[in-house]
């Protein structure tokens, strides 16, 4: 019986690394030849089930992938190997070329390559300005206390019309993109449970629990369940200040405008919402400064900072509006929040914020495999 290194040297001679997908056809290679990390995660069941890596399958295993790091610290293949075996990188590498591949307008997928920390803050620090000029230039910007009056600065209309077309704009993006990629990894047939199981891992981040869940590697063999905690904290203060804006919506149209007291239902769910995207972020920030210089793709986390970032300052400026809205200060608050939520929602679709769109399509087509025949699991249907 051949030994596994002499079916890991047949992988490498017959798969080509010229490119970024070429790269992790050939580390998947190896890896279906070791199959050490098969409990791992999502990524390596979903491998077992191909002998060959097309693009479209790279795509999908790229993006099932949480770069949560056990299989990189697992590895006798990892570098300093000769093999150098790093899927966490290679899956990166590959992650952000889909984002840009299937964004739309396509045009606009170039911008991946450049939404860093710089453009969002001056993104963010631009929109703001402008906004605190035009209420300068219109007298609204110096003002006796509004009693958290928001409109008396702002109609409401305006401010629904502005932040309604940017939001609508971004999720026609982000809808448009993850439709693409879902047609080109080819779910397959609709299986019972497939969609209620991917909900669930979505929502649960079952794949940041690492190959035991018992967390991540982050700066080294430690397991940590923290950038779970941090991500939990990111995206359920994200919906709840969501929330906030949508109950609020619905109390102006029903005849019960702005401003609110604190203990109303929108008021309450900002805060909680702010809460959770101040510490959320700043935590997965801590993190990514600490992370292991072999997780993940370098080059890309300028964009994960700049994300980061833009949602800080969310959290930060949106705070401090509540914590001064009945003060001389509201208005300027007011442009500084404004300006950098609507750069949050102008770039959403051309950063980090993509792959939990991408992510969720790939987790419903690996439910929808685990439910197929073998055989139709690797295409043949």
């Amino acid at each position: 019986m051949r030994t596994l290194d002499a079916l890991v040297a047949d992988a490498i001679a017959t798969a080509g690394a010229t490119t970024p997908e070429g790269e992790v056809a050939r580390q998947m290679q190896i890896c279906n030849a070791c199959r050490y990390c098969e409990s791992f995660c999502a990524v390596f069941p979903a491998m077992a089930r191909r002998l060959e890596f097309a693009t479209a399958d790279v795509h999908y295993l790229a993006n099932l992938c949480h770069n949560c790091g056990a299989c990189l610290h697992a590895c006798q293949y990892a570098p300093p190997h000769e093999f150098a075996v790093n899927v966490p990188r290679a899956m990166a590498q590959v992650r952000v070329r889909t984002y840009a591949h299937f964004a739309w307008p396509a045009p606009l997928g170039r911008l991946y390559e450049h939404n860093g920390l710089a453009v969002a803050l001056a993104t963010a620090g631009g929109l703001a300005l402008f906004l605190v000029l035009v209420l300068a230039l219109t007298g609204g910007l110096l003002h006796a206390p509004l009693a958290g009056n928001f409109y008396a600065v702002l109609p409401h209309g305006l401010m629904a019309g502005l932040f309604g077309v940017a939001f609508a704009y971004a999720v026609l993006a982000l809808a448009i993109g993850t439709a693409r990629f879902w047609r080109e990894i080819t779910p397959g047939t609709r299986r019972p449970g497939a969609g209620a199981e991917a909900a669930h891992n979505a929502l649960a981040l079952t794949y940041l629990g690492g190959g035991h869940g018992d967390g991540c590697n982050e700066e080294d063999d430690r397991f940590t369940l923290a950038r779970r905690r941090f991500h939990h904290l990111t995206f359920y203060g994200f919906l709840l200040c969501f929330a906030s804006t949508s109950v609020a919506t619905l109390m102006h149209y029903a005849g019960h405008p702005a401003p609110y007291p604190l203990t109303s239902a929108p008021v309450l769910l900002g805060t909680a919402g702010g809460i959770g995207l101040l510490v959320g972020p700043a935590g997965l920030l801590w993190l990514n400064l600490r992370r292991h210089p072999l997780h993940g793709d370098p080059a890309q986390r300028p964009m994960d900072r700049g994300f980061i970032a833009l949602l800080l300052l969310t959290s930060v400026t949106g705070l401090a509006l509540l914590a001064w809205r009945d003060t001389g200060a509201m208005a300027l608050l007011l442009a500084m929040h404004l300006g950098v939520v609507l750069a949050l929602f102008l770039t959403l679709p051309y950063g980090k914020f993509a792959h939990a769109m991408y992510r969720c399509a790939a987790l419903l087509k690996s439910t929808t495999e685990k439910r197929m025949p073998s055989a139709l699991a690797l295409g043949n249907d």
